[in-house]
């Protein structure tokens, strides 16, 4: 699991906060290029841009609710998506949700994972005007939005937290490595050096690919942070999310994923 029950997205540094005072969020349902529908929560600021959040592996929950209004809050328009729509409906769901068996069925198509990340975008610009669109992701999502690079036509850059980038195993069809050769977006990526799940020198090879691939990238490795540290639970580690903040930030702001607001 990555953010548990009870987990709280950090708040943003002092100096960045608030800066436009985005509206609270609403639940959006949106339709699949398949027709399947599933639930999003929309964040509006008064920026031009946006980005579209994919959650970790118990899908859309409070903590990404809330993220989406903290980005409202510095300016940039904000979309959480669900993965779970085809197999768990459209409801909002208890903390306790069992995840599992939803999370296995739809890892085993990041097609419609995909597809329903496009019905975002498509919901976000239609909603909110923006001009200018990112994808945002942790763990699984991280994974996500690493492949929105390869997948998404017109994106300004993707954001992977913690995201693994190797197979995982054989039958792995959706490793981040084997996609770079097709990846256009600009891509910032955020892992924490004592992360057990993710090895490092997987990152290192994800860089070096970026690298020939000739394709804007930065890579950022936080050491002694774990997986999942961008959490306001684990008060050790408000440095590295006050960095966190300040890199994507200014990354939407410039389009440079080296730069920091």
């Amino acid at each position: 699991m990555c953010f548990p029950p009870g987990a709280r997205p950090p708040d943003l540094p002092t100096e960045l906060a608030p800066i436009s005072g985005g509206a609270g969020g609403e639940d959006i349902v949106v339709a699949s290029a398949d027709g399947a529908k599933f639930r999003t929560f929309l964040a509006a600021a008064k920026g031009d841009a946006g980005v579209v959040i994919a959650p970790d592996v118990r899908g859309l929950h409070s903590f990404y609710e809330e993220l989406a209004e903290r980005f409202a809050s510095a300016g940039v328009h904000a979309i959480a998506m669900d993965y779970f729509g085809r197999t768990a409906g459209t409801e909002r769901r208890p903390d306790d949700f069992a995840f599992q068996e939803h999370a296995t069925a739809a890892r085993a198509r990041p097609d419609l994972i995909q597809a329903d990340v496009a019905a975002s975008l498509a919901a976000l610009r239609q909603r909110t005007g923006v001009r200018r669109a990112f994808v945002l992701g942790f763990c699984m999502g991280g994974r996500v939005a690493f492949n929105a690079s390869a997948e998404q036509d017109g994106l300004a850059g993707v954001v992977g937290f913690y995201g693994v980038v190797r197979k995982r195993d054989d039958s792995d069809t959706d490793a981040p490595l084997d996609r770079v050769g097709r990846m256009k977006a600009p891509i910032l990526g955020l892992f924490g050096g004592a992360d057990k799940g993710i090895a490092a020198d997987s990152v290192a090879q994800f860089d070096r690919a970026l690298d020939d691939k000739k394709l804007a990238h930065h890579i950022v490795t936080y050491p002694g942070a774990p997986h999942s540290f961008f959490d306001r639970s684990f008060a050790e580690f408000k440095q590295e999310c006050d960095d966190a903040w300040r890199r994507v930030l200014g990354f939407i702001s410039t389009g440079d994923p080296k730069a920091v607001k």
